[in-house]
């Protein structure tokens, strides 16, 4: 079986990025694993163990991965977390603070709303129909 197990995320700060992503979101702190070069090695989930494809919050390095921060899909929805509780996750999320850029619309592949991280980037809160 192969599937892709983690997905680098660019960030300016590990411990806010944690806190956003495990409070805000509702992800699960899987790993924080410090490293010899004075990083670390962060991974947060949405779910169980092996549920799905996790994050990989790496903090920038440098001009060029600082100005990708917010913006490594170049303004498009690159993330896309889906629920089977849309109403329930929705509401969770927007009494976190986090904000929604549309409100919830339902189209043929099910229910969606484009949100943003704490950075800027673009993600997809879906149910899917069936």
């Amino acid at each position: 079986m192969r599937r892709i197990a983690l997905v680098t995320l660019v960030v300016d700060d590990y411990d806010e990025a944690i806190r956003f992503y495990t409070g805000a979101i509702g992800f699960r702190l899987a790993e924080d694993t410090p490293r010899p070069d004075g990083s670390r090695w962060v991974v947060v989930e949405p779910g169980t163990p092996g549920s799905g494809t996790g994050l990989l919050l790496a903090r920038a390095k440098g001009e060029t991965q600082a100005a990708r921060v917010g913006d490594q899909t170049g303004g498009r929805v690159g993330f896309f977390l889906h629920t089977d509780d849309f109403t329930r996750d929705h509401a969770r999320m927007t009494a976190a603070g986090v904000t929604f850029l549309e409100d919830p619309r339902r189209e043929a592949y099910g229910t969606v709303a484009v949100f943003q991280d704490l950075y800027g980037n673009r993600w997809d809160l879906l149910q899917p129909a069936g």
